[in-house]
């Protein structure tokens, strides 16, 4: 009997729990799918700009690669949101990011510098021979990058984008420095309020679940 009433007690517990932390999950979800949208193709323009053969423009993109992944995350998202409100007030002008907005750029502009050497290793492994076969075959340079060698840039760094993708999915529960209330904020606030590690847990599960979804997203791409 008493073995039942617990059941009964834990599930009553996530039946209340669970659409609390799906409230929250759209903000996860939110912070995710922006942070994808703009880090991908701003990753392909960092790695461009970095291989150029021009000084002015590749030491100061590999300068910002270097801030970008020598500093924490949690860092960044404070210095942008605070950052651009001191700034805003010292030069006069309306700069200044909200929070929601603070957190996706603090994150696109961190995972781009990644993606961006992720993009510049697999353009750097393609051999120098299809360069020459697509300039022999009358394509200019913008044609031979994106018909034949981004291609097949991508096939190669499927992987690693997987990998970083899956760490994005647990980097958006760093929101919570600026009081962004993403899925693990809202589970951190009623363990603390209830003394029960139980929102915890549950929102571990949500993170599980999802990275599988996204896991196997990704290994049907590459499939493909």
């Amino acid at each position: 009997i008493i073995s039942i009433y617990y059941l009964y007690s834990v599930m009553s517990d996530l039946a209340s729990l669970v659409p609390i932390l799906l409230g929250g999950f759209k903000t996860t979800l939110a912070i995710f799918g922006l942070t994808l949208l703009f880090s991908i193709p701003l990753g392909l323009l960092v790695a461009v700009l970095k291989m150029s053969r021009f000084r002015i423009v590749r030491y100061p993109v590999s300068f910002y690669i270097s801030v970008m992944r020598g500093t924490p995350l949690l860092l960044q998202i404070v210095a942008i949101y605070f950052g651009s409100y001191y700034l805003g007030e010292y030069s006069g002008l309306d700069i200044s990011f909200d929070r929601f907005p603070a957190v996706i750029a603090a994150f696109s502009v961190n995972y781009a510098a990644y993606f961006a050497e992720i993009y510049r290793s697999g353009i750097e492994s393609m051999p120098v021979g299809q360069y020459e076969a697509a300039k022999v075959l009358g394509f200019n340079k913008a044609q031979t990058f994106f018909k034949i060698i981004l291609p097949q840039v991508i096939k190669r760094i499927l992987p690693p984008v997987t990998n970083e993708t899956i760490t994005l999915v647990k980097d958006t529960s760093l929101a919570f420095v600026i009081a962004v209330t993403e899925m693990f904020t809202i589970a951190k606030q009623i363990s603390a309020k209830e003394a029960n590690v139980m929102p915890l847990m549950v929102a571990g599960a949500f993170y599980f679940v999802f990275n599988y979804v996204v896991a196997f997203i990704m290994e049907c791409i590459e499939k493909k």
